[in-house]
């Protein structure tokens, strides 16, 4: 159980943006089910147990950004760190047409556990982080599915998501994403507010500048992809800053 259940790149570097990445791994510990869910290889690779390819993402919008990032490092199927404590989602049992053995029977005192050995540490890390800049903002990354089982294909390419609380950034991102011609969702294909929620946790509840960026999996779901969606998310995050004087 000793395990760290996030990591951490550049805590030195010194853009005022923390980039975050919640779903970066679908790593299920020793401990949960002898490290296994209870379902199948492929429904392990798919996008219900982790954000494919937003890992590699914001390593390399990171690096590009000369930004420190912290990355959780256990599946969002043994326990979601982009759910509030209170959320009845953080431990899923059915999830995208898939049923979640090793969840079903999880009593609250194996939700304790899973809060304890995951969940907190890494709100604990990242509340840590986003404290060593006087002027920092929360930049998460997220990626989607191009089509839900059963749902009609989703046309965007990225999805800007933010809260009726603080729309200071999100709305011009999703314009000068549009500008630069990528099909953009507004507040698409999720809503950008939900309480308890890592944004609204570490962003929201401090007044701290803030941005959710989901990237269609398909598109980075290589190496290039991802640094080739580094490369073009940096300069619109640094000009959309700049612009906004937040």
């Amino acid at each position: 159980m000793a395990e760290q259940p996030f990591r951490t790149i550049g805590e030195d570097r010194p853009s005022r943006w923390l980039i975050t990445c919640d779903h970066a791994t679908n790593r299920v510990p020793d401990w949960v089910g002898g490290g296994d869910l209870g379902i199948a290889p492929e429904d392990m690779a798919r996008h219900i147990a982790f954000d494919v390819g937003a890992a590699g993402l914001a390593e390399q919008l990171a690096a590009v950004m000369n930004a420190p990032a912290i990355l959780s490092d256990f599946s969002r199927l043994v326990i979601d760190p982009n759910r509030g404590e209170d959320d009845p989602t953080l431990l899923m049992r059915l999830y995208d047409g898939t049923v979640i053995p090793a969840n079903r029977k999880a009593d609250a005192a194996e939700r304790e556990r899973r809060l304890n050995l995951l969940h907190r540490p890494y709100h604990a890390a990242l509340e840590r982080l986003a404290g060593t800049h006087p002027d920092r903002g929360i930049c998460a990354i997220h990626s989607f599915t191009p089509q839900l089982r059963g749902r009609p294909p989703r046309p965007w390419l990225v999805g800007i998501l933010y809260s009726h609380r603080d729309e200071r950034i999100g709305p011009p991102m999703v314009r000068a994403c549009r500008e630069a011609g990528w099909i953009t969702g507004d507040n698409q294909p999720y809503s950008g507010h939900l309480d308890g929620d890592s944004v609204d946790r570490h962003a929201l509840q401090h007044g701290r500048p803030n941005m959710l960026i989901e990237v269609r999996n398909d598109l980075i779901a290589t190496e290039a992809g991802q640094k080739e969606w580094a490369d073009k998310l940096a300069p619109v995050i640094e000009r959309v800053t700049a612009e906004t004087g937040v």
